[in-house]
């Protein structure tokens, strides 16, 4: 890519990318006309697949393998961010697990591998976009709408993404000066494979109905809420977390 190009065109990193909402958003975005890195921690084959889509319609995206609880991973796949697209201006921080269980059944590898994704995974990447993102970016963390309904057995999960919510709200004042926004986007059901998984017909079916639009949202729903986010119609919209779920909190 020349040099005028990495001028003018736009750069984003969305972290768990390979499948789900994730896919989802780097399809859009790229749509949108970003530069996509497909971040991914081991499903490769998935990641390639989704750059595969996005160069099929003239977009442009490399798949990038990075486990966001290591820091030292992130800031790797920044550098080859920056390597290959001259700059990176948009972040999207999909990467997540859930695990669940009531808390006091709660043993120490349900919550400890949740806090190192979920909420070192956010850290890391936060982190280190604060430097990196050119001005003018944005970010675009993900919370859950959990953290409004307080299901049980969602202690956990939902908890760290409460301090997802906070870290959104603190960063965007931190980043005053440089034009860059920070928000949150928190899905409530969606049809992806995690959701799906484990859940009878008559759950899901009970699900979908609790919204006043009385259906499960699907990842481009998510998605689309993400792009107004990085675009430039969501430049007024900063530090908030906006509850994509059809109404059902």
């Amino acid at each position: 890519m020349d040099s005028e190009m990495n001028d003018t065109q736009r750069t984003a990193i969305v972290t768990g990318s390979s499948r789900g909402i994730g896919a989802a958003v780097a399809r859009r975005l790229a749509a949108d006309g970003f530069n996509v890195v497909v971040n991914y921690a081991g499903s490769e084959q998935a990641a390639n697949e989704v750059v595969g889509e996005i160069e099929s319609k003239g977009g442009t995206a490399i798949a990038v393998r990075a486990d966001v609880s290591d820091s030292g991973s992130v800031e790797l796949m920044f550098d080859e961010a920056e390597t290959k697209f001259g700059g990176i201006d948009v972040l999207v921080n999909n990467a997540g697990i859930m695990k669940l269980a009531p808390i006091a059944e709660c043993d120490d590898d349900v919550f400890d591998t949740q806090v190192a994704v979920n909420f070192r995974g956010t850290f890391n990447t936060l982190r280190e976009a604060g430097s990196r993102l050119r001005d003018g970016g944005r970010i675009v963390n993900f919370s859950t709408t959990v953290v409004g309904l307080k299901f049980e057995k969602y202690g956990v999960y939902a908890g760290i993404k409460a301090a997802v919510e906070t870290m959104t709200a603190i960063m965007a004042k931190e980043m005053r000066g440089r034009n860059i926004t920070v928000n949150a986007v928190a899905p409530g059901p969606t049809a992806t494979d995690l959701f799906l998984n484990g859940k009878s017909d008559e759950l899901v079916e009970q699900l979908a109905k609790t919204a006043p639009l009385e259906r499960l949202g699907t990842p481009e729903d998510i998605a689309n809420v993400v792009s107004f986010l990085a675009g430039p119609d969501g430049g007024w919209v900063n530090g908030q977390t906006i509850r994509a779920n059809g109404g059902m909190v």
